[in-house]
């Protein structure tokens, strides 16, 4: 496939996503409408909006997104490459800019893992930071449902409306927690002469960019207090994106209209869940019918889970907004260094004239290892 083949088909692929989500949306808008339409009537057009719940699920917001910009601060210090935590935050707002506002066939994480490619030797280990960045933030979701929500549901905190649909959730959390501490207590009895052996195979049977990885992925298995500590912080962060969620509806609902915020923390991990199906750019669509099920799920009403999104769908545009408008200020063209043009909005990585996504990105970054 030629690069003009290949170019038509991301555009069109990316296309498709487009209108795939905007479909779900308006589908999903289309079933809540009655709903939607009397908080509409009730809130909206006659200025009831209870501003201060909108301001707390903002600033929550704000606070959990930076400390997810932290976390991949110390995954990358864990592999032992040079950054700093001001490259990180300003990475960081630049791949929060682009998943939120800009969402395309280059994603903010592209971004992210082609600065640190560029600028590091162990190129394959960079972009592992990244996606080692993203398993460990589902694996802390996990752990996020599985104790705090185990703990509401046995205490009792969980209406008993919903007691049967909440207790499947925390079930299916459980298991996949404890399904992959098995798996990483094994890998840690695996010695290193052995796992390096396998990097070996692995060059042989497939490339140098998935030997690379393995080694990436042993690395951290070394540097396991560096992963306990993203991973308390992951579910650290999963507290503030609940109550993002929880603030959000309660902008244009009353408490009791709503789901208590006990069963809030076992419903909204699942819906951040929907919500990153590579599909649907930035969740959009998806994430309105997922969270508009869960709430049917557990006796409630889903228009005010829908509702609720699309609030926080807003508060999220204004601060990726607002964060990279900082950050654009914030370089001033005098006090650019030559290592740090790269950290303002740069182009998105690119070959031979094309965008790259991320499958062109982990060939190049193969092909140099």
């Amino acid at each position: 496939m030629g690069n003009s083949d290949r170019n038509l088909f991301k555009t069109l692929w990316t296309l498709f996503k487009f209108v795939l989500a905007l479909g779900v949306l308006g589908f999903t808008v289309f079933l809540n409408w009655p709903g939607l339409a009397k908080i509409w009537d009730e809130h909206v057009r006659t200025g009831k909006i209870y501003w201060g719940n909108l301001a707390l699920a903002a600033v929550i917001c704000l606070v959990s997104t930076l400390l997810t910009f932290v976390r991949w601060y110390v995954l990358v210090r864990a592999v032992k490459l040079p950054f700093t935590l001001s490259d990180a935050l300003r990475l960081g707002i630049i791949g929060y800019y682009y998943n939120i506002l800009l969402p395309g066939s280059v994603g903010g994480d592209i971004i992210k893992a082609a600065f640190l490619a560029s600028e590091h030797n162990r190129r394959t280990v960079a972009v592992a930071t990244v996606i080692m960045d993203r398993v460990i933030g589902l694996w802390g979701l996990f752990w996020f449902v599985a104790i705090l929500g185990g703990v509401f549901w046995t205490l009792g905190m969980v209406p008993e409306e919903a007691r049967w649909g909440c207790g499947m959730i925390v079930i299916c959390a459980a298991v996949t927690v404890i399904l992959s501490v098995i798996v990483w207590a094994l890998l840690g009895l695996l010695p290193e002469a052995n796992a390096e052996r396998f990097a070996g195979r692995l060059e042989r049977w497939m490339d140098g960019a998935v030997a690379e990885f393995w080694r990436a992925v042993w690395m951290y298995r070394c540097q396991a207090p560096s992963v306990y500590l993203t991973l308390l912080m992951s579910v650290v962060g999963f507290v503030g994106f609940v109550l993002t969620f929880y603030f959000a509806v309660l902008t244009l609902e009353e408490p009791a209209a709503i789901p208590s915020l006990a069963v809030h923390f076992l419903i909204v991990p699942m819906g951040l869940l929907l919500a990153a199906v590579p599909l649907f750019p930035n969740g959009l669509g998806i994430s309105e019918a997922g969270f508009g099920g869960l709430y049917l799920l557990v006796g409630f009403n889903a228009p005010s889970a829908v509702s609720g999104s699309l609030v926080q769908r807003v508060v999220t545009w204004v601060l990726a907004l607002l964060m990279g408008l900082l950050l654009y200020l914030s370089k001033r063209p005098a006090e650019k260094q030559p290592a740090e043009q790269g950290l303002a909005f740069p182009p998105a990585p690119q070959e031979n004239g094309y965008p790259l996504d991320s499958a062109g990105l982990a060939a190049r970054q193969g092909t140099a290892s």
